[in-house]
């Protein structure tokens, strides 16, 4: 069962009005349906509303998981190998460039519920957005408030544009198109849909600026340091992979370059010690984690554990399905001595030990991935802000236990990015904005689809098209 994330604003979301569903995903409420006429009338209960933002984006649905791994298995069975019977996920990891029998529907439900959860959390931010007259500072500052609805709006309308649009280098942004924008919450009068209620997709350029709007604003108006809630830092993590994906080096280089040198945050001495943050931490997060979705015994279900983790007899706290058998291919691409070359669990699998645990936290910005994009960026760049671009590999590399190279090019940056961020949802965005050049991308994969496929790009879900919207347009292929 996908558990509904419990907190103190539960009670906007349950007037809100959307259920969670099940894992077997039986019944989701299209996302123009979800009434807004929350009666909120304290900043408590703004506070709390918050909250009930902060759920919808930890849920399995979005950062909780799902979100992440739609990106590692899509197209990636030279390396990564899915074993599990939910047909949506079968579809999505089983997808072929030529076959005409092996396609995404539209009524898949990983498409459907990625969907539902966004715009849904969405709805909520935007109530706390129209509703901050309420804030006095009291419970928590207006800024902050104010700052954390726009991280998660803006995160997750970056997320649905690369999921449900084309990729940015791929034809005119200007003209191909994304997903709605919705910047009010959602009138429903009457369990009647209005036309209000039915916005057209706006282009791929447009979700981006709105996402990037939304979180250069946050970035602000955040804090410096905010518990496991988003931060300035975030935000401007955030920023530099919308730049990243975008081909804006300037700007990837300058957001990453500040979240290092904010000096709020540390590459972990040890690997092992960025995960089994309950099994061995008790919870406590490693300072290496720059956003992460909080998961403990009592709140949250970590989705990434669901699928690539599995109970080990050896390892108490382990759990998981045990879908996601990772490839020898893979392994073989480390250098011997290579920490994460031996970072898996042999059981009928082989294992990733980044999701064993249980109720280990989902990372979901790492510092490792800033160094990278930083020395990615200067080298596109040839420039040294910062630090030169061998050192910032040379980081990571020494890490893992590695030594220095003494040299460096782009295929050497792209090839450690892979290594270091696998099964993290990095892997189908790379091969996108790479245009299949990262390493061993779904080019290199027997029948696998090109960089700029359709079928690498999920349909509008058939609950959205069947309301009836008529300014609703399907992706190509659908």
């Amino acid at each position: 069962m996908k558990k509904n994330l419990i907190k103190t604003g539960l009670l906007a979301l349950t007037l809100i009005g959307v259920p969670f569903a099940c894992a077997d995903r039986l019944d989701i409420v299209p996302f123009q349906s979800q009434a807004s006429d929350v009666g909120l009338k304290t900043e408590s209960d703004l506070v709390g509303t918050l909250i009930g933002a902060y759920d919808g984006l930890q849920d399995t649905d979005s950062y909780g998981g799902d979100i992440m791994l739609l990106s590692d298995i899509w197209a990636n069975r030279a390396h990564l190998r899915f074993r599990g019977t939910f047909t949506g996920l079968q579809q999505i990891a089983f997808i072929n460039a030529t076959s005409t029998s092996s396609v995404i529907t539209t009524d898949n439900n990983w498409a459907r519920d990625i969907w539902a959860n966004a715009y849904r959390t969405i709805n909520i931010a935007n109530l706390v957005l129209e509703n901050l007259s309420l804030s006095e500072g009291a419970v928590r500052p207006t800024n902050t408030v104010r700052g954390e609805a726009l991280f998660i709006r803006g995160s997750l309308y970056f997320e649905l544009a690369r999921l449900y649009g084309k990729t940015w280098q791929d034809g005119d942004p200007n003209q191909n198109l994304a997903v709605p924008i919705v910047l009010t919450s959602t009138p429903f009068e009457e369990n009647k849909l209005t036309d209000a209620n039915l916005p057209a997709r706006a282009t791929v350029a447009a979700v981006y600026a709105q996402a990037k709007a939304d979180l250069t604003t946050a970035s602000t108006l955040l804090p410096n340091l905010n518990l496991y809630y988003a931060s300035k830092w975030a935000a401007l993590a955030q920023l530099s992979r919308i730049a990243l994906m975008q081909g804006d080096y300037p700007a990837a280089l300058d957001a990453s370059n500040q979240v290092i040198l904010s000096g709020v945050y540390s590459l972990a001495p040890v690997f092992n010690d960025l995960w089994f943050n309950f099994i061995n931490f008790g919870g406590v997060a490693p300072k290496e984690y720059v956003f992460y979705m909080r998961m403990t015994q009592q709140d949250g279900t970590n989705g990434l554990n669901t699928y690539y983790g599995q109970t080990v007899s050896s390892i108490p706290g382990t759990a998981g399905r045990g879908d996601l058998d990772v490839q020898a291919a893979f392994r073989d691409l480390h250098e011997t001595a290579d920490v994460r070359r031996g970072y898996f669990t042999i059981t009928n699998r082989r294992l990733t030990n980044k999701h064993l645990d249980r109720f280990g936290h989902v990372p979901v910005i790492r510092l490792s991935e800033m160094y990278l994009t930083r020395a990615e960026a200067n080298f596109r760049l040839v420039s040294t802000i910062g630090d030169t671009p061998l050192n910032d590999i040379n980081r990571v590399r020494n890490r893992v236990g590695l030594a220095n190279l003494a040299v460096l090019d782009l295929s050497g940056i792209l090839r450690e990015r892979s290594l270091e961020l696998a099964f993290e949802g990095h892997r189908l965005h790379d091969i996108k904005r790479t245009q299949g050049v990262t390493l061993g991308s779904s080019a290199t994969t027997p029948n696998g689809p090109a960089w700029n496929s359709p079928k690498l790009i999920l349909p509008i879900p058939l609950r959205e098209m069947e309301i009836p919207n008529t300014k609703l347009v399907q992706n190509e292929g659908y």
